[in-house]
């Protein structure tokens, strides 16, 4: 799959920027359209570039001032139906589904900083369901519980952040990602003590037994090892564009419901289960920006190399068939 560039250029950079395209191995379809942007002014610069090549192009237009002074966007066509592009993929390195794009990364760390009111209002909605899940020990409500957790976006960003040495981007994350659990925990439990003076619920009912949620207020060595896989199943899904739904539950479950039976236990004063939840929620967030890091650290590291290699491996090339063209009643 390529990706297309679309570049703003002031017109003293556009020579430079259009021979850096024009020699890359990656790029194909360049062309140039002078005078073609207004607002700044200057031409307009595309090309498509292979999916693997994206991130090494992207740092040599960054070691212009087109950042600065320009614009870049880079946009995924729906479709390459041309001979050009298939040769493009089977001369870069590499599969496309293996490509970072380190700038795309970065990018979508900041978006999930962003303290917006909609990513409250789906924490305290998935706390809640957390909370009901744990009084009518149903694990069919931990997972919507889960499905409606955003945090997952927030963990990666933290890592992200301290890989990428963005310590402002890192620190928003982390800000973020305290301040809305203690929100979202603090709205549960004023719920949960009117519905305890209303006598909804009672204290027995948070403290009995629990065969399908007990494990949410028992830190174990369990509980760390699943943390640390999810975070890095986080990173590795952010840093390859595949932050799916199903990623992202995969990462609640060890967040939302403990925060859920955290906030019941405080409002029925059940206090083994306070510490039990607290510490859950906080060696689980704590262990899945460790493993984030490590992911993200070792594919900045060692990443471009070792997909670059897989292709020795019989089987593991690229394979695509034939391009044999296609008519518009076949697209």
């Amino acid at each position: 799959m390529l990706l297309h560039f679309r570049l703003t250029v002031p017109s003293d950079l556009t020579k430079e920027v259009r021979q850096l395209l024009v020699d890359s191995d990656h790029a194909i379809n360049v062309t140039v359209h002078e005078g073609a942007a207004v607002d700044p002014s200057g031409d307009l610069v595309e090309a498509d570039v292979a999916r693997e090549g994206a991130g090494p192009l992207m740092h040599d237009l960054e070691r212009t001032s087109l950042p600065d002074r320009g614009g870049i966007v880079i946009l995924a066509p729906v479709g390459t139906p041309f001979a050009g592009a298939e040769r493009l993929e089977l001369a870069s390195a590499g599969h496309p589904d293996d490509a970072v794009i380190w700038e795309a990364v970065e990018a979508k760390a900041d978006a999930g900083a962003q303290p917006t009111v909609s990513f409250h209002l789906f924490l305290v909605f998935a706390v809640l369901l957390g909370a009901i899940a744990v009084i009518t020990d149903s694990s069919v409500l931990v997972v919507g519980a889960m499905v409606v957790g955003p945090e997952f976006g927030t963990i990666a960003a933290v890592a992200a952040g301290i890989v990428l040495g963005r310590w402002g981007l890192a620190g928003r994350s982390l800000r973020l990602l305290l301040m809305s659990f203690a929100l979202a925990i603090g709205v549960v439990l004023v719920m949960a003590l009117l519905a305890r003076a209303s006598g909804t619920i009672d204290a027995a009912m948070v403290t009995a037994s629990r065969p399908s949620t007990g494990f949410i207020w028992r830190p174990d060595r369990w509980s760390l090892i699943v943390a640390l896989i999810a975070g890095a199943v986080g990173a590795l899904a952010l840093a390859l564009d595949k932050a799916s739904t199903m990623v992202g539950v995969f990462i609640s479950v060890t967040t939302v419901p403990a925060a859920g039976n955290l906030a019941l236990s405080l409002a029925v004063g059940a206090e083994s289960e306070i510490a039990g939840s607290a510490e859950q929620l906080a060696l689980n967030i704590t262990a899945m920006i460790v493993a984030g890091v490590v992911v993200f650290g070792l594919m900045r590291r060692f990443w471009l190399g070792v997909t670059r290699r897989s292709e020795r491996i019989p089987g593991w090339g690229p394979h695509h068939a034939p391009y044999r063209g296609s008519s518009a009643g076949q697209l």
